[in-house]
């Protein structure tokens, strides 16, 4: 543990495809020792202070964050982006280079990538994605956590993905195929994944032997799967188009008991929340035996307390 803590100090974490197979193996490592010993290290951070920058609201993302931070010994100071003077027209590098002057890392949930990439680029502390409109790489370590406490491995174990190829999707892709996972995702024309996003996990299943799959139907994808996932067909920023979403995606694209029957027979449900029953899962399926959304939100916080531990 403690040399991997070193190789990460300092790193950015923008997405899981700048991290090795390896290193990302150490953090989920690193998570559920975490999650096994509650309160192991608990003054690894003290005096340590982690800025959370938030244009987007959040539940799990915040909360996780700043209880990680104090069950370490550390701070968290939660800053809306409109309290900021970004809010007024200052640059996201000036913001970087200032708050490296009183923080010793940033967490940033942003709209757009290029702005993070553009907070890690100025920024001379670790920047941790805490959600783009490209990657989500917490929660995909929170996921793989999950599978990983289920199923006793991440080899050969198969993720159907099941909707709007989004930034979760995308960092399932990244994580799945990094890790030796096979994955499956179906989506309707016009709302698949990143091309860009895809082909790295192609070039990722090369090196490790996973399948990486995109199809359009829903049933394909799932068949013989371990793992059901879904997330929202109206991302944040994307309400405007929620008629039209709803639209294509209903009913073909809802996890559903009936899609579930083409599945193992011991697959589970997971969604990285917020969720909407009736959308894009049934009330059924998401509050049944089978969810494991509990599990995959709490593992939120074990992970993000191996990321800070190790990156700061």
């Amino acid at each position: 543990m403690e040399s991997t803590q070193k190789a990460l100090k300092g790193r950015d974490l923008l997405t899981l495809q700048d991290y090795t197979s390896e290193e990302i193996e150490k953090i989920l490592q690193t998570g559920v020792a975490m999650k096994k010993g509650p309160k192991l290290r608990p003054e690894a951070l003290k005096g340590e202070y982690l800025a959370m920058i938030f244009q987007k609201p959040s539940t799990r993302t915040r909360l996780s964050f700043e209880i990680a931070m104090l069950q370490l010994g550390g701070q968290a100071i939660y800053l809306r982006w409109d309290d900021l003077q970004l809010g007024r027209g200052e640059t996201v590098g000036d913001t970087g280079r200032m708050f490296s002057r009183y923080v010793d890392g940033v967490v940033a949930r942003v709209y757009h990538h290029l702005d993070i990439e553009e907070l890690a680029r100025n920024a001379e502390v670790p920047v941790i994605n805490g959600l783009s409109d490209l990657f989500h790489p917490c929660q995909a370590l929170a996921d793989l956590q999950t599978v990983l406490e289920r199923k006793g491995s991440l080899k050969g174990v198969k993720v159907a993905y099941i909707g709007d190829g989004n930034n979760v999707c995308n960092s399932l892709l990244v994580a799945c195929s990094k890790m030796g996972t096979d994955i499956a995702v179906a989506s309707p024309r016009g709302y698949r994944p990143s091309e860009s996003v895809v082909g790295s996990a192609l070039a990722n299943a090369r090196a490790t032997g996973a399948t990486v799959e995109l199809v359009e139907e829903p049933s394909e994808a799932v068949r013989d799967a371990d793992v059901i996932y879904t997330d929202t067909f109206v991302s944040m920023g994307a309400e405007i188009e929620r008629e039209k979403r709803l639209a294509t995606f209903l009913p073909r694209y809802q996890v559903t008991s009936e899609l579930f029957s083409y599945a193992k027979p011991d697959a589970f449900f997971m969604h990285c929340l917020p969720a909407h029953r009736g959308e894009e899962v049934t009330a059924e399926v998401l509050d049944g035996p089978r969810s494991v959304v509990a599990d995959q939100a709490e593992n939120r916080l074990h992970v993000q307390k191996a990321l800070l531990w190790m990156m700061l």
